[in-house]
């Protein structure tokens, strides 16, 4: 029995490499031979896009000067149109932002006045305050300057 199954994997594998071989013999069939050099068929092929070419040109509508002028007329009211609106949506949006900051620091201002107002009817809170001078110990630099404006003070009274 495993002589016939190899048998038959062999006889497949031959019936794909046939099979193969027959396609490419159609498609080297299918495949018109070239005549000539490179440069005499790159010259038919000029020729050929040549006369295409102008046989679509002939074809071609032009329009006259009246058609002409009134799509351009079109196409710049179209332009002025589309400009205006780009231009209102623009302002709008800018007097929105604009509008938001002030409200923004209007509230920010109403805050500031809340927790002042809350600070003074509840003086139980306690909030950070900044030292005042009279805490805040005097370094070398300010003693030195204190020094000087007071040897300054007694040399004009002396």
């Amino acid at each position: 029995m495993a002589d016939t199954e190899k048998d038959a994997v062999k006889a497949a594998k031959e019936a794909e490499k046939a099979a193969k071989k027959a396609k490419q013999e159609r498609i080297k069939q299918s495949k018109p031979k070239k005549e000539g050099n490179v440069a005499s068929r790159a010259g038919k092929s000029v020729k050929k896009f040549w006369k295409d070419f102008t046989g679509t040109v002939k074809k071609v509508v032009w329009p006259g000067r009246t058609q002409v002028l009134k799509s351009s007329a079109v196409v710049l009211a179209s332009i002025i149109v589309v400009g205006l609106v780009i231009y209102g949506f623009d302002q709008g949006l800018t007097a929105l932002f604009n509008g938001g900051k002030t409200l923004a620091g209007n509230l920010g201002e109403q805050v500031a006045v809340t927790e002042e107002v809350t600070d003074a009817a509840n003086p139980e809170i306690t909030t950070a305050e900044e030292p005042s001078s009279e805490d805040v110990p005097e370094t070398e630099s300010a003693a030195e300057a204190d020094t000087a404006a007071q040897d300054t003070e007694s040399t004009t009274a002396g």
